[in-house]
């Protein structure tokens, strides 16, 4: 039964790709998305492992869950040194991150959910446990780890709105792959509930907390922010308004409200940083478009580089940063006024610059980004009306009076415009963000001992083959 489930999968899979196959081929012209890791999405050839040492192969799709992962994979490492850990990722972005952070682990990308592809890649990786982040559910992936004899772990596991009622209509199936799964660790009472009635066996469902929270970083003093501040010229009574992980148009809504404020609130930075990479050219030509100086991220490093060459250390790095027309100056602010930020897996950091923060995805249709991050760094933080997918961290911010939702960008602006007026305003929406995200520390230690539990302080890989 499940050799032919398995099969019947490939077909289906078959048929989305080449039903899909006009549009990532155009994107792959387009943007270059798709074009890397063919051999190992398609035929499974992941990194050879060598050695018997017990191993976790820890699954995070893109970005957002390589930077959670980050949080896991390190407390697992301290308790754990014997251990091998490798990394996979889905997008193109979380590969090149993935390949910054974990510089001294296996990176690769995970196979497509092809049974041949995925059996490939489990016996050439041979994991003691596969570890998936939030809701990984693929049929031929996850059996493929128990045909090898792996233990299988859903960690921060969330089913949303969004997500639960399209899981229901295909139940059976659903609970055929959860009963495969050995631990499903919750980020929440709900999501643990949800898990249950979908078919995960009850003694296999755990609430441990959303890691999102132990991975949120509260000091704004440290080495990484700093050192983008000092990039970026900011000084101690500018006030950072910065929109992070934005859609279209998100960026035009924070533009206008600078261009309205800045005369009043000469303090005032904007920062943007746009959740796609393959936005940044678009986003860089509104910005040119508008009139208004500004300058890249990627630009900052370059001027700070000539800077260190041509010009004594105390001279400012921003001399050479201008923005796509070099001879283009507004009258409105500096360079430094507006900063696009054009390079990936940078947005943590960044938060920590901000007084007052806008998180992107919440206007649009995406549901929302995380706003734990600018709210442990005591940010005054915004989001619009969908966000569906954090509904549990909106709920427990608001209950908090730490962020304020916004419908529009009538609002947004209403907003920011109070924070400056009122820093009072500001300053106790960040301490009630800040207080609420301390307040739920702990989730990675719970985590972690649970998929001890399941590994045991015994267990060891397959022997290579």
């Amino acid at each position: 039964m499940a050799r032919l489930i398995s099969w019947l999968l490939n077909v289906v899979y078959v048929a989305v790709l080449l039903a899909a196959s006009p549009f990532i081929v155009w994107q792959a012209v387009r943007t270059g998305k798709y074009r890397e890791g063919f051999r190992e999405k398609f035929l499974g050839f992941a990194p050879r492992r060598r050695g018997d040492r017990p191993c976790a192969w820890i699954h995070a799709v893109s970005v957002g869950e390589v930077n959670l992962m980050a949080t896991l994979l390190g407390a697992l490492r301290l308790a754990h040194p014997e251990w091998e850990f490798v990394v996979s990722t889905t997008s193109r972005t979380g590969f090149e991150l993935a390949r910054k952070k974990f510089a001294d682990h296996s990176v690769f990308y995970c196979p497509l959910d092809f049974s041949w592809a995925v059996r490939a890649a489990m016996r050439r990786v041979r994991p003691t446990l596969l570890i998936l982040a939030e809701l990984e559910l693929w049929p031929n992936l996850i059996a493929a780890a128990k045909d090898h004899g792996a233990r299988v772990a859903i960690v921060n596991g969330r089913l949303s709105d969004h997500s639960y009622p399209g899981y229901r209509r295909i139940r059976p199936f659903v609970a055929w792959i959860l009963r495969q799964v050995d631990l499903v660790a919750a980020q929440d009472v709900e999501s643990g509930e949800r898990f249950l009635a979908l078919g995960a066996p009850v003694g296999r469902v755990s609430v441990t907390g959303s890691l999102k929270y132990d991975g949120a970083q509260t000091d704004r003093l440290n080495a990484r922010t700093r050192s983008l501040c000092e990039l970026a010229g900011f000084a101690d009574g500018d006030v950072v308004f910065l929109a992070g992980s934005t859609q279209e148009p998100e960026e035009k809504y924070a533009v206008e409200i600078f261009r309205k404020l800045f005369p009043k609130y000469p303090q005032l930075r904007l920062v943007l940083v746009p959740r796609h990479p393959e936005r940044f050219e678009s986003v860089a030509q509104e910005l040119e478009a508008s009139g208004l100086a500004w300058c890249r991220r990627s630009q900052l490093e370059a001027a700070s580089r000539s800077a260190a060459v041509a010009e004594p250390p105390s001279a400012s790095r921003l001399n050479e940063c201008r923005s796509e027309r070099a001879t283009h100056h507004s009258q409105l602010g500096t360079p430094r006024s507006i900063l696009l930020v054009d390079t990936v897996g940078e947005l943590g950091a960044w938060w920590g610059t901000a007084r007052i923060a806008f998180v992107g995805g919440s206007f649009g249709n995406r549901g929302g980004q995380n706003m734990l991050e600018p709210a442990a760094y005591g940010a005054a933080v915004a989001f619009g009306p969908n966000t569906w997918n954090f509904r549990d961290i909106v709920s427990a911010l608001l209950g908090v009076r730490g962020a304020v939702v916004v419908h529009d960008a009538a609002e947004l602006e209403s907003f920011v415009q109070r924070c400056l007026a009122e820093p009072s305003f500001s300053e106790e929406l960040g301490q009630h963000a800040q207080a609420l995200v301390r307040a739920n520390l702990g989730a990675t230690g719970r985590t972690v001992a649970w998929l001890e539990s399941l590994v045991g302080g015994g267990a060891r890989g397959r022997a290579a083959a």
